[in-house]
């Protein structure tokens, strides 16, 4: 597999001058501030099958009070309160079944997984829908709806839902509300980077992976593969939108958010990535605002370093964590 984007070098180098809006605290500062307070949410036993994970349901309100679902997994008869690790999923995966991801459990962790609203499937808690007004125009996918106007973008409803995951963790008895990392792969990457920016009480840590939604200008321009090239697409349909949907995805781009973040953070990046082309989440490194580490897979794609990386991240974690 060829290099996708930049060598190393230049990746290493490369700092961009991303425009930024004006009033982009202000517009995250109102999102989140109608959402409201989080309250404990109900955690609902789910049968798993298994003998050594305990699996909970549970439902956190969301951006516009639209219920998201969630599960909980932790070591069986834990009773706290533990390290969490909260979760965000890569694009179109839903949280799957109970015995899919079990790694952050059997480590000791508490485990929240967030169902994505309107992308994937869950056995247990079930598929979060996205009810929200979907404006014309959009291409198949997620990445360009309400592309016309930050009010409507889809991943302003995401990242406050995402938010709203963290502080319902600190909220369950079984969770230390000091000990709570963020973590995701892909758009779970790029996600657990905006939280680590815009939540009140930041994470204890957080851990992008191959990092989606980071330099859009560029991501846009240079990917080979979905989902970027949507943005592309619909660009190529609406040839008079170019100014306005770049405009409107400066208020979501990881790279410009990541210098507010201020958590400990572990970045993993692919250089042979053709999803996430490595220049964007080098971006987002470079601009971090918080201590930070990084793994290079130089011979890998979107999947990054697996489970050799898993590994590297739970190490990480235990230092941190404990």
């Amino acid at each position: 597999m060829p290099l996708t984007d930049l060598t190393l070098d230049e990746c290493l180098a490369y700092r961009p001058q991303l425009p930024e809006p004006a009033d982009l605290d202000a517009f995250w500062q109102r999102t989140l501030a109608a959402a409201g307070p989080v309250e404990r949410p109900e955690l609902v036993p789910v049968d798993n099958g298994l003998t050594l994970v305990d699996s909970y349901r549970l439902t956190v309100p969301g951006f516009g009070g639209h219920p998201v679902h969630g599960r909980l997994q932790l070591p069986a008869g834990a009773s706290g309160p533990l390290g969490c690790v909260v979760e965000y999923l890569g694009y179109g995966r839903g949280a799957g079944l109970p015995h899919e991801n079990l790694s952050y459990a059997c480590a000791g962790y508490a485990h929240l997984i967030m169902d994505t609203r309107g992308q994937g499937w869950s056995a247990a808690p079930g598929r979060t829908d996205d009810p929200a007004p979907q404006p014309a125009g959009a291409v198949p996918g997620f990445v360009t709806r309400g592309l016309g106007h930050p009010d409507d973008y889809y991943y302003r409803r995401v990242y406050t839902d995402a938010v709203r995951f963290l502080a319902a963790a600190r909220t369950l008895p079984q969770v230390d509300p000091d000990r709570v990392a963020v973590t995701g792969i892909s758009q779970g990457g790029g996600i657990s980077l905006a939280v680590a920016a815009l939540a009140d009480a930041p994470p204890a840590a957080v851990l992008p992976d191959v990092p989606f939604l980071c330099d859009f200008p560029r991501g846009v321009r240079t990917a080979a593969e979905p989902p970027y090239t949507e943005i592309a697409e619909y660009l190529r349909l609406h040839r008079d939108r170019t100014t306005r949907a770049f405009a409107t995805l400066a208020y979501f781009d990881a790279a410009l958010l990541a210098a507010r973040a201020q958590a400990p953070a572990l970045f993993s990046i692919a250089l042979m990535d053709p999803i996430c082309p490595p220049s964007g989440p080098f971006a987002a490194y470079h601009a971090y605002g918080g201590e930070k580490a990084l793994k290079v897979y130089e011979f890998n794609g979107h999947e990054g370093g697996g489970e050799v990386h898993l590994a590297a991240k739970l190490a990480w974690l235990r230092e941190r964590l404990g």
